[in-house]
This record gives C-alpha cells, structure tokens and sequence, in this order.
C-alpha cells in the first residue's frame, strides 16, 4: 500500500481513463521496463490524507489528472500530489468523472487568457473530439454562441 507525501494524497481508484498521450507514452517505451508505466486519469475515495494537504478528509470523493513522472490510475490505489485533484461532481459516476481531467484542462488552458463577453462569438476547431466538446460547453456555460467544426 503506497504511503502518502506530506503534499499528497492516497486514493482508492474506482475508474480511471485512457488518454492518446498515454497511448503516446507506452508507443514510444521500448524493451522492458525497470518499473511499470502506470499512465491516466483517475477518479476515487480519498483513503489518507498528507501532512500538508487541506481541503480533503478521508472519504472524499475525487478527481484527477494523472502525472506522467509517477506511477498512475492503472493501480488499485495511488498517492498523488493534491495539486492535481479535485472534488468529483457529485452528479458524475466515477466512471464519467475520470474521463474528464485531462480533456477540461486542456480546454481550460486554452481559455485561460481569453477574456470572455457574454453573447461574443467563438469558433472551436475540432468540436468533435475530448477536448473540443469541453471547450463547447464551457464556451456555452460563459454566455458565448459558439461555431464549431468537425470533421472525419
């Protein structure tokens, strides 16, 4: 059983997700491993928290992004940075909360500069994919009219 930093915390995994940069990641790993690359995102229970950690407690249900220098979401449980987490919406399943991390963040990043007018318009290239049906609906839930483009 992992034990967790000062800065971190143990979850219990329920579900976690595939990304393409985890399938980047194990594409471009060759030979054998000296330990296992253990990728993704996750959902949980918090089972312990670190010294320095606030605004978690044991039982906390949570969500994050996997780091690629540490073994991840693959595992039953896992020690992680409580940087990267978040409470998990208590209307997603664990299943749906897990394949959010990575996807918002990238969509957030992307917004993070922009200053948002309500009733402005904003083109999302991709709209079809993780990333840009996020960037959709946080563009939607910020008052803009969103143009989107998709295509095969």
């Amino acid at each position: 059983m992992p034990v967790p930093n000062p800065g971190e915390l143990l979850i219990r995994v329920r579900a976690m997700a595939v990304n393409p940069v985890d399938t980047k990641v194990r594409r471009a790993t060759s030979g054998r491993l000296e330990q296992p690359r253990v990728l993704g995102d996750a959902s949980g229970e918090v089972l312990a928290v670190g010294a320095e950690v606030t605004g978690f407690v044991v039982g906390d249900e949570v969500y994050y992004a996997g780091e690629l220098g540490k073994a991840g979401c693959y595992a039953t449980h896992q020690c992680v940075d409580a940087l990267l987490v978040a409470h998990k919406p208590q209307r997603f399943s664990f299943a749906e909360a897990a394949a959010m991390p990575l996807t918002t963040l990238t969509a957030w990043e992307g917004f993070e500069r922009m200053r948002f007018v309500p009733g402005k318009t904003i083109l999302i290239i991709g709209g079809a994919g993780g990333v840009g049906s996020i960037a959709i609906q946080l563009a939607k839930r910020a008052g803009l009219r969103v143009i989107a483009t998709a295509s095969r």
